[in-house]
């Protein structure tokens, strides 16, 4: 089958959860003899595309200026260089399905010349993008969980704070009907799907809630890769969490480096925790792309005590390695999250996950039997927390005995066919 895959970035431009899930559906689809290609926009003065092969795949990337915020936003509603080069890979790959992962910063109109073609769609919900031009559910202009669009108007003074203009709320009425048609737009191409995935039951239930019918979307969770000393033992598991150490207790934090993803809070609940104990000394390792947001890392770093280690931007094999030398995951999130690829690479290693009781996390963690739920910001009980992991190693013996392996990418990919037989109408 000839697969297009849709999404906003790509690496090596960018990482992140959606791009590594692109990237490894791609690589093991073409690596079963599917013909796959890949279109993102990628963000450079000037415009152009680019096609070069990778691992298998046929990468196409286009661009029309330098992304930021208000241009970003803007493409949802149109753009000619963009919906040129499109046709142009479309006219090249000829596919007989192509996949959504995201188009955040790409026109909506792309659908369209999708259909045009008489081309089945399918598209996975990574996050609230579709709903939330936010897409992660929190305020610009407060900072705070937000529950969706309240006739827009909400979403309206996201629009303005995000655009240097927060004080401006005056003006929030005139961006409704821009932002009423942009919600048109978006649901028309999820109505227009031959599937609907949502990574989680928690994606599906808000979605529902929000208009979008629970029928037309199926949950299918991201599988996770595994590492290559994985694969090459019968057993099927990576050496023991703390194999080669010293004995410290280690606490990881592996993801992006953003204020809604809580790191902050895990540093300062670190340091109530242990910021005393000079003696045995635990470690927080903090690895994320510093330069995704300089102020917040530099914030980070200045709230950062003893024993808070930064290890920048980890490869593949890099990730594998910290997580078999420490011994829990940590995942302060402070928005919904949709599944948390790196939850379920800790489960892969058998490593013990604490996380905030928020979004799809309470369906990935058992609070007390392969993990620990936090609420959410509570620099308190996030210390307790860590206390009681760090002060009980039989505790976190049994939480590791109570892990459950996820699906694999292999399992993944198979039902992933299976979908996309039944969308081309091949089932």
């Amino acid at each position: 089958m000839k697969i297009l895959h849709l999404v906003h970035q790509y690496p090596p431009d960018y990482v992140g959860g959606t791009e590594h899930y692109t990237q490894s559906v791609a690589r093991a689809l073409a690596a079963r003899g599917h013909d796959v290609s890949v279109f993102y926009r990628h963000s450079a003065p000037g415009h152009g595309l680019t096609r070069r092969p990778a691992d298998g795949v046929d990468v196409w990337a286009a661009w029309d200026g330098v992304q930021n915020p208000t241009r970003r936003f803007m493409a949802t509603f149109g753009d000619r260089f963009l919906m040129d080069t499109f046709s142009e890979a479309l006219a090249e790959t000829r596919p007989d399905l192509v996949h959504i992962e995201h188009l955040m910063g790409l026109p909506a109109q792309l659908v369209g010349a999708i259909r045009q073609r008489g081309i089945p769609l399918v598209v996975t919900l990574h996050d609230y993008w579709w709903i939330c031009a936010n897409a992660q559910l929190i305020t610009n202009y407060s900072q705070k969980l937000c529950s969706g669009p309240h006739a827009w108007l909400n979403c309206a003074r996201c629009v303005l704070a995000r655009g240097g203009a927060g004080r401006l709320w005056a003006a929030a009425p005139g961006l409704v009907p821009l932002l009423a048609a942009r919600d048109r737009a978006l649901r028309r191409v999820l109505l227009d799907a031959a599937q609907v995935i949502a990574p989680s039951p928690f994606v599906k239930e808000w979605y529902g809630a929000n208009g979008l019918p629970g029928e037309r979307v199926l949950v299918l969770p991201h599988g996770v890769e595994r590492p290559a000393l994985v694969a090459a033992r019968s057993d099927g598991e990576i050496p023991s969490p703390g194999m080669a150490r010293d004995g410290a207790f280690r606490v990881a934090y592996i993801g992006g480096l953003a204020p809604q993803k809580g790191v902050h809070v895990l540093v300062r609940a670190f340091n109530e925790a242990f910021g005393q104990d000079e003696m045995h000394q635990p470690e927080l390792w903090i690895a994320g792309n510093e330069g995704f947001d300089p102020a917040y890392s530099r914030h980070l770093r200045s709230l950062a005590g003893p024993g808070v280690r930064f290890l920048g931007l980890l490869n593949r094999q890099q990730v594998w390695q910290c997580l078999a030398q420490v011994d829990v995951l940590g995942v302060p999130s402070l928005w919904h999250e949709t599944f948390s690829i790196i939850a379920h690479e800790a489960f892969v290693a058998r490593l013990p996950v604490i996380a905030s009781r928020l979004g799809a996390l309470p369906g990935a963690i058992c609070d007390g039997v392969n993990g620990l739920l936090v609420s959410p910001g509570d620099i308190s009980a996030w210390s307790a927390a860590l206390q009681h992991l760090a002060g009980d190693p039989a505790f976190r013996e049994r939480l590791r005995e109570g892990i459950q392996p996820p699906m694999t990418i292999k399992e993944h990919v198979d039902r992933l066919e299976a979908v996309y037989a039944k969308a081309a109408g091949r089932a």
